[in-house]
């Protein structure tokens, strides 16, 4: 009692801090367990082995492949093979081709469907809603039930066979104006577009001060995820392209391997793994960067 007694008064009388009886540090992180590392390796591991067997597959002869047991290490004929592929088709012309179309498809993209996600998400017009309906109900429209109509078009402006006719019919997508629309409604305070039209900024200069330096790292993602679609898209492009003539990379796969009434699956996967090359070095290349946008956006001060 005494010992309470003589306590002295806290200052101001306020109640003294209670003490950290657990030792807890802020902002302390939390390291994975050795079970983590396993289960994430495994699961890279699954991850990989299609790569790995279509690098195994491209390294043996067309019978070897298709016997059974099929190989699991590297054969003798992957340089042979490549050199097969690369001249049965014009491998060249269809890489050049694929990334033009790809590149186009991905930046046209990202900018209107940025521009039209703004709009929907942040300025008032009338039949806003009603127009956000539609794009999203052409989600569900199956490709196939315009193929006619859309072949007839590019008949008639004489494109078969040329490259705007792949990359015209693509250059915005539902999907994209909806992923940015939902992505700005979060995002983009109006509060910082009043404050730039108080400053006087007209539109463009909003959109190019304002909309695009918060809307970054998502565009980054669109920007990748249409670029992979462009490049392994095959439906339509087999339509309005032939392997003859400027073909893209997944026209031109389809005439490879075929001679004498048989495929030669070994040229066909050493074809797919020349496809799939430049798509891993934009990854290696871009993938830090895309990561690193969506961080920096998602951390809010």
């Amino acid at each position: 009692m005494t010992q309470v007694l003589n306590r002295p008064a806290p200052a101001h009388g306020r109640p003294p801090a209670p003490r950290k009886r657990f030792g807890t540090k802020a902002g302390r992180q939390h390291h994975a367990g050795p079970f983590t590392y396993i289960l994430l390796g495994f699961a890279a591991l699954i991850s990989l082995f299609p790569l790995y067997w279509n690098l195994v597959a491209a390294s043996h002869t067309g019978e070897r492949v298709v016997q059974a047991p099929s190989p699991l290490l590297p054969g003798k004929e992957l340089f042979n093979n490549l050199s097969i592929a690369w001249n049965q088709v014009d491998m060249g012309e269809a890489l050049i081709n694929t990334t033009i179309v790809a590149g186009a498809v991905a930046c046209s993209t990202v900018l209107f469907a940025t521009l039209a996600g703004f709009a929907f998400a942040k300025l008032e017009f009338k039949g806003r809603n009603v127009l956000l309906t539609i794009v999203v109900a052409t989600m569900t429209v199956p490709p196939q039930l315009s193929v006619i109509p859309l072949y007839q078009l590019i008949t008639d402006f004489g494109w078969v066979n040329q490259l705007q006719s792949v990359i015209l019919p693509s250059l915005v997508a539902a999907f994209g104006v909806f992923f940015m629309r939902q992505y700005l409604l979060e995002a983009l305070p109006v509060e910082l577009i009043e404050a730039a039209r108080v400053d006087g900024a007209h539109s463009l200069r909003i959109i190019w001060h304002v909309v695009f330096p918060v809307a970054r790292p998502a565009m980054a993602v669109l920007g990748m995820l249409i670029f992979v679609q462009a490049w392994n898209d095959f439906f339509w492009p087999f339509i309005a392209l032939t392997p003859d003539g400027s073909p893209t990379l997944q026209v031109a796969l389809a005439g490879l391997g075929s001679g004498n009434h048989t495929i030669n699956h070994a040229i066909v996967l050493t074809g797919a793994l020349i496809a799939t090359l430049p798509l891993l070095v934009v990854f290696a290349v871009l993938g830090k960067h895309i990561v690193g946008g969506i961080t920096s956006g998602a951390v809010k001060s």
